[in-house]
């Protein structure tokens, strides 16, 4: 039996259910102490689960070796490569096309800073993950929103509005892709993917995707990497197994580039490579070579979460619109019938003790909401609701 199959069978029964409260507690990351003890948090991304039996083995035989020094060589590509392949069938991620780089966020600057200049436009769909304004904003580029139409997908003709207008004299500019969506959960299909092309080839915006939570998708969902799509050739992926294996704090990413973009992955300097810890790359690669059942067992785990919130929710908090998303482990929480004002996370914790994502930093479109961390136990997700309703009884 290989690692993999013995780490299937020892979380068959959910490793979002493994963990006790008290267990939790004496973790010593953000999740679990940037709050008073009191608050329950269902906030950032961090999973409440234990670590998957192959990155565990993969990470402890690389100490007990001291192999603790810098990344080299193409490893976590191939592994990637071969999970692209059975995953999402895409047998066109060239591992000579691809990076390591520190993380996605840090690797999505280095992308733009090869493809835009100072005072450039990096559109966005709104409400879109915080860091996206955070950290374009602070390389000097111009955030530029196109919210998401009603239906939480990308509204193309606003698409193309806002790329007609920061493209106007021949301005360059790059489209920040969110892909699954984040916080709304929205996988863009094969269709949504090819127009967002089309038009940035007539535009000539170059595409960067954010792919992080590609693997963390519904089993019933059809994933489609942005790469993988007519038109794409040009557009850059930076993909992690940060979020599927809950390993942010092992540091390590790839920037992927297609055909057209090697010469730009080209002229990245050396020195980004030098970020990733070496630690990192060893157990995202190990993620994605033999902890799929892991994985899988996950995302059974969150589909049954989405279930038992809408339960939830339905029972208690009926102003909440909810729509369970095909993606990531994430719930975006429209709270405006509750009239709590723009900020509905204020008054959470304040009076449930129950530490949720505020919507407003998310951009146009986030005010009013709420985004809550499927990726725990149901006894915690029932624990959260019932606060939450007692907060606003």
């Amino acid at each position: 039996m290989n690692t993999d199959e013995q780490d299937t069978d020892a979380t068959t029964a959910n490793p979002l259910e493994r963990l006790c409260l008290d267990q939790l507690r004496r973790r010593t990351s953000m999740k679990w102490r940037t709050y008073a003890p009191d608050v329950l948090p269902l906030w950032v991304a961090e999973m409440d689960v234990p670590l998957a039996g192959p990155i565990a083995a993969a990470i402890t035989d690389a100490v007990a070796l001291g192999d603790t020094g810098y990344p080299a060589g193409t490893a976590y590509a191939e592994a990637l490569a071969a999970f692209a392949a059975k995953r999402w069938n895409w047998h066109g991620l060239a591992v000579e096309r691809t990076a390591i780089v520190p993380d996605v966020m840090l690797g999505i600057v280095e992308v733009l800073k090869l493809l835009s200049g100072p005072g450039d436009a990096v559109v966005v769909n709104s409400p879109v993950y915080p860091p996206f304004y955070a950290f374009v904003g602070h390389m000097d580029r111009r955030v530029v929103q196109a919210p998401l139409g009603a239906d939480l997908r990308i509204d193309l003709t606003v698409l193309e509005d806002t790329f007609r207008q920061v493209t106007t004299g021949g301005r360059r500019a790059a489209y920040l892709l969110c892909s699954p969506h984040n916080p709304t959960g929205t996988v863009h299909t094969a269709a949504e993917l090819s127009a967002v092309a089309a038009l940035a080839e007539q535009y000539g915006v170059r595409v960067v995707a954010d792919e992080i939570h590609a693997p963390v998708v519904a089993p019933a969902t059809t994933y489609v990497p942005y790469l993988s799509v007519p038109g794409a050739d040009s557009a850059f992926s930076l993909v992690s197994a940060s979020k599927a294996w809950n390993l942010a704090g092992l540091k390590a990413a790839l920037a992927v580039a297609g055909p057209a973009a090697a010469q730009d992955l080209a002229r990245m300097p050396e020195e980004v490579s030098h970020g990733p810890s070496h630690l990192g790359v060893i157990a995202h690669t190990a993620a994605l070579r033999e902890a799929t059942g892991w994985l899988d067992a996950v995302l059974t785990g969150l589909d049954a979460n989405r279930r038992l919130l809408a339960g939830l929710l339905a029972e208690h908090l009926p102003d909440i619109s909810y729509r369970p998303a095909e993606a990531t482990y994430l719930a975006w929480l429209d709270c405006r019938r509750l009239g709590l004002g723009d900020d509905p996370a204020a008054v959470f914790l304040e009076r449930g003790k129950v530490a949720l994502t505020s919507g407003v930093p998310f951009g146009t479109g986030g005010a009013g909401h709420v985004r809550l961390n499927l990726a725990t136990s149901s006894r915690l997700i029932t624990d959260a609701v019932r606060r939450m309703a007692a907060a606003v009884a």
